[in-house]
């Protein structure tokens, strides 16, 4: 199992170029990236979406650092980063990069890792709408 090289939960900016930069690999054939961005709208939402704020539980990271591991096998390379505070639309809230000797290894547990992602990791997101509204989704 190789240990992932970036995993994390920050109100920084999330940046592709590092994300690819740490699953960089001679042995890889295949870098599969995922970018999760705002956008203007969401079947939750009345109106159009205009910003989101993310909040995170602490052991967010945590439990991120435990679905790196979940996914990880020998050979493949993770990494991923997920955002919060405030965000505008077309703001980068989710990056995961998978790299593999084979694409099919990184399609595969580059969707299981977002999918689990999105599931399990105690991030929320309040929802801003153009006329002022806002609305928490994701709450449990």
């Amino acid at each position: 199992m190789s240990a992932s090289p970036l995993t994390r939960v920050t109100p920084d900016e999330l940046l592709l170029a590092e994300h690819l930069a740490a699953v960089e690999d001679p042995h890889a054939g295949a870098v599969v990236t995922f970018v999760g961005q705002i956008r203007d709208h969401d079947p939750e939402a009345e109106g159009r979406v205009v910003s989101l704020d993310y909040t995170a539980h602490p052991d967010a990271e945590r439990v991120l650092e435990g679905l790196v591991a979940a996914h990880s096998r020998d050979g493949v390379r993770i990494a991923v980063s997920h955002r919060i505070g405030h965000l505008e639309v077309g703001d980068i809230a989710l990056i995961a990069c998978v790299a593999s000797a084979h694409r099919g290894d990184a399609y595969d547990v580059s969707r299981a890792l977002v999918e689990a992602v999105k599931a399990e990791v105690p991030i929320w997101k309040q929802q801003h709408e153009a006329d002022g509204s806002a609305s928490w989704v994701g709450l449990p």
